[in-house]
């Protein structure tokens, strides 16, 4: 009995220890940005904002560029996520679908893509963008954001495409589909939770990506928000209200779409692992 209780008591308690650590600065983020500026800088801890404000959201919302910046970041994101879900479609079902010389260096090539840093990479790839006289635009970064995301999605894809059995598409090919009309009414609605995983981790990936927006786009009118959100402090001063007001907007998004999309994309993930 004391070693079934054990069992089923460390377990949970680890769970609750790592789900207070994980989610408590999110939370404090959250806080943060409707306390007042008095209740910020105290001494004692306000863990509750009772008494909350919207001031430093309208502080957030009122700085320079920041609408401009909301559509960047969005356009870009969305535009390499399409782009990436597009061409790992194609490819994914070349790959578990057909059998042609190179195919294994194929996905080894793209393997060692998927781990590779790409901030190492970004000396050469302003270098590349300079001589193509393409600074402070938003088209190489969506087709490097395209790039970064396209392994994962690839590869998970293919997971996906692989454990359809072939059976299905080829009695639609009898019943008189093309290949590619079996693909689209078959095949393409099996991999809904694959899609919705892969773009979820596109679009967190891309949303959040800084290094090369900060080295390719120095014209505040190209960038991003999470260079916004990186020279926030320099702008507003030790204004940490108004700071954390715009970390959560900048957070938003992101959570919003894990919430409508989290239990799929979770199984999405392991069934893409697991059935390649």
């Amino acid at each position: 009995m004391k070693r079934s209780l054990l069992g089923r008591i460390w377990p949970n308690a680890t769970a609750v220890l790592l789900f207070i650590g994980f989610v408590f600065p999110v939370y404090w983020m959250f806080a943060t940005a409707f306390k007042k500026t008095p209740d910020i800088v105290s001494e004692s801890p306000v863990w509750f904002p009772i008494n909350g404000t919207l001031e430093h959201f309208k502080t957030a919302l009122d700085a320079e560029n920041f609408w401009t910046l909301v559509r960047n970041s969005l356009t870009v994101t969305l535009l390499a996520v399409i782009f990436s879900l597009i061409i790992s479609l194609a490819a994914s079902f070349a790959l578990a679908r057909m059998r042609f010389k190179g195919r294994r260096g194929f996905i080894i090539g793209f393997m060692m893509a998927q781990m590779a840093p790409w901030e190492v990479m970004v000396i050469a790839i302003y270098m590349i963008v300079r001589d193509a006289d393409m600074l402070n635009s938003l088209v190489p970064l969506t087709l490097f954001y395209m790039v970064m995301i396209l392994p994962f999605t690839l590869l998970t894809l293919r997971g996906f495409v692989a454990a359809v059995p072939k059976e299905l598409e080829e009695s639609a090919m009898v019943d008189g589909c093309t290949r590619a009309q079996a693909f689209r009414r078959v095949i393409l609605p099996l991999l809904a939770p694959g899609l919705m995983s892969t773009s979820m981790f596109g679009f967190i990936t891309a949303w959040n990506e800084f290094p090369m927006v900060l080295v390719l786009n120095k014209q505040a009118e190209f960038q991003t928000l999470p260079v916004w959100l990186s020279s926030f402090r320099s702008t507003f001063g030790d204004d940490w209200g108004a700071t954390m007001a715009a970390s959560t907007l900048f957070a938003i998004p992101i959570l919003v779409l894990f919430v409508f999309l989290q239990r799929r994309a979770v199984s999405g993930l392991t069934d893409g692992a697991v059935k390649g």
